[in-house]
């Protein structure tokens, strides 16, 4: 049975910075979400701010009101904001000491990490309950160094890169897995980030904490994980960041890991310029594919659109106008699913088995 969770979210649900709240609404294996506490949307349908379809998750005011509404308090209290400083701010520590002192325990998703922090780990030991860093890597006897047995792969391995972070690449990799399920598919998926580990993914590693000597091994062996243990007959693989991106090497160590043989697109049309880094502009679509190719040696298949800012009928164009410029299937799947990637993922492995 999945646990009940409260997902912290102050000020950014729906938001860029949000989006490890926003993914656990939208999909957790692992936990049942009672709630989410941000104050500036309180009392909506999480579901139905984010999508417009109503999932029963109410947006809470604050950790008091959720507890008081909510039939019974939830083991776990996740932090869902993902901010690029990733440190906590006094009140926000608050929050998390509250939480344990309701028998909360604590998942966290940060850079920080909370059993490294004297006051967090005290007040854990009092309570009783436990702290989980998602990020925290393994000691590093433990990591993996590349071996090359990636290279040996015969099973199909779809990457889903994208133009910037926060563009929904998990989102969209998570929608493609249930869609190649239905085709009957042995599909086995690979998260790369802190969210797709707390959602429950079986196999995976937060790449982006892991020392830069290490990275590359410890995406290859999720992915060698995955093909021994499920022999899956297809394996989707999460991107991070961009491979453009001057601030992250994630993409990087994902694409020579994992060395995927086909590769789909993510892209905020209406984005000007990087999420985090209002200061750098966006790539173009164009020079992100060409680099894509010529860095991994494998082609891109399809493109996905992330329609933040952008009202149906500017959806509609920008599908049109990416199939005429690049020749490849588009589609936003949010709005239409994942037929053109079955289909694309299809024809670029012609050996998978069909219905």
């Amino acid at each position: 049975m999945k646990t009940k969770a409260i997902v912290y979210c102050e000020n950014e649900f729906g938001k860029m910075d949000g989006k490890t709240a926003n993914g656990l609404v939208r999909h957790s294996e692992k936990y049942e979400i009672a709630g989410v506490i941000d104050s500036t949307k309180a009392g909506m349908d999480a579901g139905e701010y984010l999508e417009g379809v109503k999932t029963g998750i109410r947006i809470f005011r604050d950790l008091d009101d959720a507890i008081t509404r909510l039939k019974e308090i939830p083991g776990y209290f996740i932090y869902g904001v993902a901010p690029l400083e990733a440190f906590l701010k006094k009140e926000q520590r608050k929050i998390i000491l509250k939480a344990m002192e309701k028998g909360m325990n604590i998942v966290n998703g940060l850079h920080e990490f909370f059993t490294d922090d004297e006051e967090f780990t005290q007040k854990a030991n009092e309570c009783g309950v436990r702290i989980y860093d998602v990020r925290k890597p393994p000691a590093k006897k433990e990591l993996h160094l590349f071996s090359g047995r990636i290279l040996k792969v015969g099973t199909p391995i779809v990457a889903i890169l994208g133009t910037d972070s926060a563009v929904g690449k998990r989102t969209s990799s998570m929608i493609l897995v249930e869609a190649l399920r239905k085709e009957a598919l042995n599909v086995a998926f690979v998260a790369t980030g802190q969210t797709g580990l707390i959602q429950g993914a079986k196999y995976g590693v937060a790449v982006d904490a892991i020392v830069e000597e290490f990275m590359t091994g410890e995406i290859e062996n999720a992915v060698m994980e995955a093909e021994d243990t499920e022999h899956p007959d297809v394996i989707i693989v999460e991107g991070q960041g961009a491979l453009s991106h001057p601030a992250y090497l994630s993409s990087c160590a994902i694409v020579r890991g994992a060395k995927p043989k086909a590769i789909i697109v993510q892209h905020p049309p209406k984005r000007k310029n990087l999420g985090d880094f209002p200061y750098v502009p966006m790539p173009t679509l164009e020079s992100e594919i060409e680099m894509i190719e010529v860095f991994s040696g494998s082609k891109v298949i399809a493109i996905t659109i992330n329609h933040e800012d952008m009202i149906d009928g500017e959806i509609i164009r920008a599908i049109s106008d990416y199939e005429e410029m690049f020749r490849l299937p588009t589609t936003d799947v949010l709005k239409y699913g994942c037929d053109k990637l079955v289909t694309s993922i299809f024809e670029a492995f012609p050996e998978l088995p069909k219905e």
